[in-house]
Protein backbone atom coordinates (compact mmCIF):
# COMPACT_ATOMS: atom_id res chain seq x y z
CA UNK A 1 0.00 0.00 0.00
CA UNK A 2 1.55 3.68 -0.99
CA UNK A 3 0.26 5.85 2.02
CA UNK A 4 2.40 9.01 1.05
CA UNK A 5 2.26 11.89 4.19
CA UNK A 6 0.08 13.58 1.67
CA UNK A 7 -2.62 11.25 1.57
CA UNK A 8 -2.70 11.10 5.49
CA UNK A 9 -2.56 15.00 5.59
CA UNK A 10 -6.22 15.24 3.65
CA UNK A 11 -7.50 12.95 5.38
CA UNK A 12 -6.75 13.03 9.32
CA UNK A 13 -8.08 16.31 9.53
CA UNK A 14 -11.59 16.26 8.55
CA UNK A 15 -11.89 12.83 10.33
CA UNK A 16 -10.76 14.42 13.51
CA UNK A 17 -12.89 17.24 12.88
CA UNK A 18 -16.05 15.14 12.50
CA UNK A 19 -15.21 12.97 14.81
CA UNK A 20 -14.64 15.10 17.61
CA UNK A 21 -17.79 17.58 16.73
CA UNK A 22 -20.18 14.08 16.61
CA UNK A 23 -18.89 13.52 20.06
CA UNK A 24 -19.01 17.06 21.65
CA UNK A 25 -22.85 17.61 20.20
CA UNK A 26 -23.66 14.79 22.24
CA UNK A 27 -22.80 16.13 25.37
CA UNK A 28 -23.23 19.69 24.39
CA UNK A 29 -26.87 18.45 23.90
CA UNK A 30 -27.04 16.25 26.89
CA UNK A 31 -25.91 19.48 29.25
CA UNK A 32 -28.56 21.47 27.52
CA UNK A 33 -31.29 18.80 28.68
CA UNK A 34 -30.41 18.56 31.81
CA UNK A 35 -27.30 15.63 32.03
CA UNK A 36 -23.73 17.07 33.48
CA UNK A 37 -22.06 14.19 33.16
CA UNK A 38 -20.00 14.41 30.05
CA UNK A 39 -19.89 18.52 30.88
CA UNK A 40 -18.30 17.52 34.19
CA UNK A 41 -15.62 15.06 32.68
CA UNK A 42 -14.81 17.47 29.92
CA UNK A 43 -16.07 15.95 27.00
CA UNK A 44 -17.99 19.47 25.98
CA UNK A 45 -14.74 20.01 23.90
CA UNK A 46 -13.00 20.01 20.84
CA UNK A 47 -9.90 19.18 21.94
CA UNK A 48 -9.75 15.46 19.94
CA UNK A 49 -7.58 14.04 22.77
CA UNK A 50 -10.81 13.60 24.89
CA UNK A 51 -12.94 11.50 22.39
CA UNK A 52 -10.06 9.38 20.81
CA UNK A 53 -10.40 5.53 21.57
CA UNK A 54 -6.91 4.34 21.17
CA UNK A 55 -8.35 1.41 19.60
CA UNK A 56 -11.42 1.78 17.92
CA UNK A 57 -10.13 5.19 16.43
CA UNK A 58 -7.07 4.46 15.78
CA UNK A 59 -6.12 0.33 16.19
CA UNK A 60 -9.44 -1.06 15.11
CA UNK A 61 -9.41 0.93 11.47
CA UNK A 62 -5.47 0.35 10.91
CA UNK A 63 -5.80 -3.60 10.74
CA UNK A 64 -9.08 -3.49 8.75
CA UNK A 65 -7.38 -1.20 6.40
CA UNK A 66 -4.31 -3.65 5.88
CA UNK A 67 -6.23 -6.03 6.12
CA UNK A 68 -8.37 -4.80 3.25
CA UNK A 69 -11.56 -5.32 4.96
CA UNK A 70 -14.59 -5.27 2.62
CA UNK A 71 -15.85 -2.30 5.26
CA UNK A 72 -13.82 0.36 7.07
CA UNK A 73 -15.01 1.62 10.49
CA UNK A 74 -14.30 2.64 13.65
CA UNK A 75 -15.34 4.60 17.01
CA UNK A 76 -14.82 7.13 19.35
CA UNK A 77 -14.95 6.91 23.14
CA UNK A 78 -18.34 7.08 23.83
CA UNK A 79 -19.90 10.07 25.30
CA UNK A 80 -21.79 9.06 28.83
CA UNK A 81 -24.83 10.48 29.35
CA UNK A 82 -26.89 9.68 32.26
CA UNK A 83 -30.62 9.50 30.26
CA UNK A 84 -32.76 9.66 33.96
CA UNK A 85 -30.96 13.27 34.32
CA UNK A 86 -32.62 14.36 30.90
CA UNK A 87 -35.83 16.30 32.09
CA UNK A 88 -38.01 14.12 29.24
CA UNK A 89 -35.44 10.70 28.86
CA UNK A 90 -37.31 9.65 26.11
CA UNK A 91 -37.58 12.68 24.08
CA UNK A 92 -33.99 13.48 25.46
CA UNK A 93 -32.48 10.26 24.66
CA UNK A 94 -33.67 10.91 20.97
CA UNK A 95 -32.64 14.56 20.31
CA UNK A 96 -28.82 13.67 22.40
CA UNK A 97 -28.54 10.80 20.18
CA UNK A 98 -29.20 12.98 16.72
CA UNK A 99 -26.96 15.89 17.99
CA UNK A 100 -23.99 13.68 16.44
CA UNK A 101 -25.46 12.76 13.12
CA UNK A 102 -27.00 16.40 12.86
CA UNK A 103 -23.63 17.87 12.93
CA UNK A 104 -21.83 15.92 10.64
CA UNK A 105 -24.33 16.65 8.40
CA UNK A 106 -23.91 20.31 8.96
CA UNK A 107 -19.87 19.69 8.74
CA UNK A 108 -20.45 18.17 5.76
CA UNK A 109 -22.80 21.34 4.18
CA UNK A 110 -20.51 23.85 5.14
CA UNK A 111 -17.51 22.18 3.96
CA UNK A 112 -19.47 21.36 0.42
CA UNK A 113 -20.11 25.73 0.78
CA UNK A 114 -16.92 26.22 1.11
CA UNK A 115 -15.68 24.42 -2.61
CA UNK A 116 -16.80 28.26 -3.90
CA UNK A 117 -13.77 29.81 -2.34
CA UNK A 118 -11.06 27.67 -4.04
CA UNK A 119 -10.97 30.37 -6.99
CA UNK A 120 -9.57 32.72 -4.21
CA UNK A 121 -6.93 30.25 -2.42
CA UNK A 122 -3.02 30.14 -4.28
CA UNK A 123 -2.95 27.38 -6.26
CA UNK A 124 -0.30 25.88 -4.57
CA UNK A 125 -2.61 25.48 -1.62
CA UNK A 126 -6.12 24.91 -3.71
CA UNK A 127 -5.55 21.09 -4.41
CA UNK A 128 -4.63 20.40 -0.58
CA UNK A 129 -7.99 22.36 0.35
CA UNK A 130 -10.09 20.86 -2.05
CA UNK A 131 -8.66 17.31 -1.36
CA UNK A 132 -9.67 18.27 2.34
CA UNK A 133 -13.10 20.12 1.73
CA UNK A 134 -14.28 16.65 -0.57
CA UNK A 135 -12.90 13.94 2.19
CA UNK A 136 -14.70 16.18 4.70
CA UNK A 137 -18.14 15.64 3.14
CA UNK A 138 -17.84 11.87 2.52
CA UNK A 139 -16.47 11.47 6.23
CA UNK A 140 -19.15 13.16 7.60
CA UNK A 141 -21.86 11.55 5.40
CA UNK A 142 -20.34 8.12 6.02
CA UNK A 143 -20.64 9.26 10.13
CA UNK A 144 -23.59 10.27 9.81
CA UNK A 145 -25.36 6.87 7.57
CA UNK A 146 -23.28 4.79 10.10
CA UNK A 147 -24.47 5.99 13.34
CA UNK A 148 -28.09 6.05 12.54
CA UNK A 149 -28.29 2.30 11.91
CA UNK A 150 -30.82 0.99 14.17
CA UNK A 151 -28.48 -0.78 16.38
CA UNK A 152 -27.45 0.15 19.49
CA UNK A 153 -25.31 1.42 21.13
CA UNK A 154 -25.57 3.52 17.55
CA UNK A 155 -27.30 6.80 17.42
CA UNK A 156 -30.01 5.14 15.42
CA UNK A 157 -30.67 2.59 17.87
CA UNK A 158 -31.22 4.62 20.60
CA UNK A 159 -33.31 7.35 18.38
CA UNK A 160 -35.48 3.81 17.83
CA UNK A 161 -35.32 2.74 21.48
CA UNK A 162 -36.75 6.20 22.16
CA UNK A 163 -39.61 6.24 19.58
CA UNK A 164 -40.56 2.60 19.50
CA UNK A 165 -43.39 1.37 21.44
CA UNK A 166 -42.20 -0.10 24.95
CA UNK A 167 -42.89 -3.65 23.93
CA UNK A 168 -40.14 -3.07 21.15
CA UNK A 169 -38.17 -0.40 22.47
CA UNK A 170 -37.14 -2.73 25.62
CA UNK A 171 -35.52 -5.61 23.78
CA UNK A 172 -34.10 -3.57 21.33
CA UNK A 173 -32.23 -1.76 24.00
CA UNK A 174 -31.21 -5.14 25.61
CA UNK A 175 -29.00 -5.63 22.50
CA UNK A 176 -26.75 -3.32 23.19
CA UNK A 177 -24.06 -5.13 24.87
CA UNK A 178 -23.72 -7.28 21.76
CA UNK A 179 -24.16 -3.96 19.63
CA UNK A 180 -20.56 -3.85 18.34
CA UNK A 181 -20.53 -7.57 17.41
CA UNK A 182 -23.56 -7.41 15.86
CA UNK A 183 -22.29 -4.96 13.49
CA UNK A 184 -18.84 -6.85 12.92
CA UNK A 185 -20.81 -9.88 12.01
CA UNK A 186 -23.10 -8.37 9.50
CA UNK A 187 -20.24 -6.28 8.07
CA UNK A 188 -16.74 -7.94 7.98
CA UNK A 189 -18.20 -11.91 8.99
CA UNK A 190 -21.30 -12.33 7.44
CA UNK A 191 -19.86 -11.23 3.87
CA UNK A 192 -16.38 -13.33 4.30
CA UNK A 193 -18.62 -16.33 4.68
CA UNK A 194 -20.63 -15.18 1.70
CA UNK A 195 -17.82 -15.31 -0.67
CA UNK A 196 -16.64 -18.60 0.68
CA UNK A 197 -19.86 -19.75 -1.53
CA UNK A 198 -19.92 -17.30 -4.24
CA UNK A 199 -22.06 -15.38 -2.35
CA UNK A 200 -22.75 -12.06 -2.16
CA UNK A 201 -23.79 -11.40 1.54
CA UNK A 202 -22.44 -7.47 1.71
CA UNK A 203 -26.45 -6.04 1.86
CA UNK A 204 -25.56 -3.72 4.97
CA UNK A 205 -22.69 -2.19 2.79
CA UNK A 206 -24.38 -1.75 -0.20
CA UNK A 207 -27.16 -0.12 1.56
CA UNK A 208 -25.22 2.00 3.31
CA UNK A 209 -23.02 3.21 0.29
CA UNK A 210 -26.47 3.89 -1.46
CA UNK A 211 -27.33 6.25 1.30
CA UNK A 212 -24.40 7.65 1.67
CA UNK A 213 -24.46 8.21 -2.32
CA UNK A 214 -27.73 9.89 -2.19
CA UNK A 215 -27.33 12.17 0.65
CA UNK A 216 -23.80 13.15 -1.06
CA UNK A 217 -25.55 13.75 -3.82
CA UNK A 218 -28.03 16.13 -2.32
CA UNK A 219 -25.82 17.89 -0.42
CA UNK A 220 -24.22 18.88 -3.83
CA UNK A 221 -27.31 20.22 -5.24
CA UNK A 222 -27.97 22.36 -1.79
CA UNK A 223 -24.90 24.07 -2.05
CA UNK A 224 -24.64 24.39 -5.71
CA UNK A 225 -22.06 22.00 -6.72
CA UNK A 226 -23.98 20.38 -9.00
Amino acid sequence: MNISLYDISVWVLPLVIAITFHEAAHGFVAHQLGDDTAYKLGRVSFNPLRHIDPFGTLVLPGMLLLSHSPFLFGYAKPVPVNFRALREPRVGMVLVALAGPATNILLALVAAALFHILGFVPANAAQWLAENLKNAVVINVVLAVFNMMPIPPLDGGRVAVGLLPRPLAIPLARLEPFGMLILIGFLILLPLAGSQFGLNLDVISAILRRSTDLIIRFILVLTGNA
